[in-house]
């Protein structure tokens, strides 16, 4: 059996190396068009500010798809012959499968501004983004990125550790309120601000200026402000890179890939998973599309399964993200909606240097706990998901809050703190059980394996 993945990100080579894992005889093709090696495309910024070398974000030795008999093509595909199980590359050549893997990922959003396709405006997704904008670095005296997601304030600190002048734009009236909820949002703002980001909030793009020389030189917001720019981020989401397959007859498509449960598209022998799948019936509180690093981990194991015949239905968990918001970092585990909702109660808990924060979501009606936000305070995955899956009261989970506890031991503790406010607001007089998290939470989570 031949198996082909289009696309070499962390869904694709996942596929490959559980298949290769499962399958000793199976024969495997990853093709690219953007790189020949698998890269890490979460750490693309880091490369550009000086912290890693291009080879650094490679994980695999390139000995390893030798030794792992995972051929690499680089090449586009440009077409999907599904009734012929072809696939039809941009020079002119072709490849047969029995099964085909899409994993092709995201492409950056454009939204039909004037002026998007000028020279000097670019996103930041793939690793011919990060060349593109190393080598016009040296043009730009100042620039402006336009969105406020995990993209946007990724590229805004990129340009300002090359002491470029940087002003971010969003639509709405804190950073990321959409995913956020208003006191974590707020926060956000301040520390970009704090970092010397010029954050324009509430402020739209408009129009991008040609310089006279067909690249960006200025933009227009839509209340009418110009300001001189000489790079121009596109950072207002992504979306599935799924354009080649819009000729392919039997392919169903919707924003994404629509897959079933086994991550099976509309053809029984073509399969998608990552960024560019769109889920037909998603998991309750699951997105049809989840552009996320460890879905698209979770989704590479899972198709691998289904494709050598031992059918498994994907199911990525409870609801967790990850992120780093300049030096702010964050976690959020199960259910924190930005706008809350009827009956879900909220303890959120603030240090004094704003900073630093807690959250923890419960149903009112029984004090189910139901979500973790965590900013720059890091706590246990295995624990908060344990007390989730379990539906594990809101008082017992604060008085244990020190198993979830991931910093070490000489970092400061605010758990009691956590506690305190718990008991303000509800006359209670909880007392903290577990107050340090490491050898505690391994006995809590062997115990947990046990029964």
């Amino acid at each position: 059996m031949h198996v082909a993945i289009i696309g070499n990100g962390i869904a694709g080579v996942t596929a490959a190396r559980w298949l290769r894992k499962l399958d000793d005889a199976v024969r495997i093709t990853l093709i690219s068009a953007e790189t020949e090696f698998h890269f890490s495309r979460t750490a693309l910024m880091y490369s550009y500010m000086g912290h890693m070398r291009w080879e650094d974000l490679m994980p695999y030795e390139p000995f390893f798809w030798e030794k792992n008999r995972i051929d690499l093509v680089k090449n586009y595909v440009e077409k999907v012959h599904e009734k012929d199980n072809k696939l039809e590359f941009a020079d002119g050549k072709t490849m047969l499968y029995d099964n085909l893997i899409i994993a092709c990922g995201s492409q950056w959003n454009k939204f039909g501004w004037p002026g998007q396709d000028l020279d000097r405006v670019g996103g930041m997704v793939s690793a011919q983004d990060l060349q593109y904008l190393e080598e016009i670095t040296d043009e730009i005296k100042t620039a402006v990125v336009v969105g406020g997601g995990l993209i946007g304030i990724e590229l805004a600190e990129m340009l300002h550790s090359r002491q470029i002048p940087v002003k971010l734009l969003i639509r709405e009236a804190s950073y990321w309120n959409n995913a956020l909820p208003p006191e974590e949002s707020r926060m956000v703002s301040r520390h970009i601000r704090s970092h010397h980001i010029d954050l324009r909030e509430n402020t739209e793009l408009d129009t991008i200026h040609d310089d006279g020389n067909g690249a960006a030189g200025s933009i227009t917001t839509k209340d009418g402000e110009k300001i001189d720019c000489q790079f121009v981020g596109l950072t207002a989401g992504v979306s599935p890179n799924v354009s080649f397959l819009k000729s392919s007859e039997g392919i169903e498509l919707g924003r994404g890939v629509k897959v079933d449960n086994h991550l099976r598209t509309s053809v029984s022998n073509i399969y998608a998973i990552g960024d560019c799948a769109e889920a037909r019936t998603p998991r309750p509180g699951r997105r049809p599309i989840e552009a996320i690093w460890y879905t698209g981990r979770m989704m590479g194991e899972t198709v691998a399964y289904n494709i050598l015949g031992r059918s498994i239905e994907y199911d990525p968990g409870i609801w967790f993200n990850s992120a780093k918001f300049m030096d702010i970092e964050y976690q959020v585990y199960g259910e924190v909606p930005a706008k809350g909702r009827d009956g879900l109660a909220t303890l959120y808990w603030e240090h004094e240097d704003g900073e630093h924060a807690v959250r923890i979501n419960y149903e009112e009606s029984d004090g189910t706990v139901k979500g973790f936000n965590l900013m720059g305070i890091r706590y246990r995955h295995e624990v908060c998901e344990k007390w989730i899956k379990e539906g594990t009261h809101v008082e017992q989970v604060l008085q244990n809050l020190g198993l979830a506890n991931f910093d070490p031991e000489f970092y400061k503790q605010y758990e009691a703190d956590v506690v305190d406010l718990y008991n303000q607001q509800t006359g209670k007089a909880l007392e903290l059980k577990t107050r340090r998290g490491l050898s505690a939470a391994l006995r809590f989570l062997r115990k947990a394996v046990s029964t």
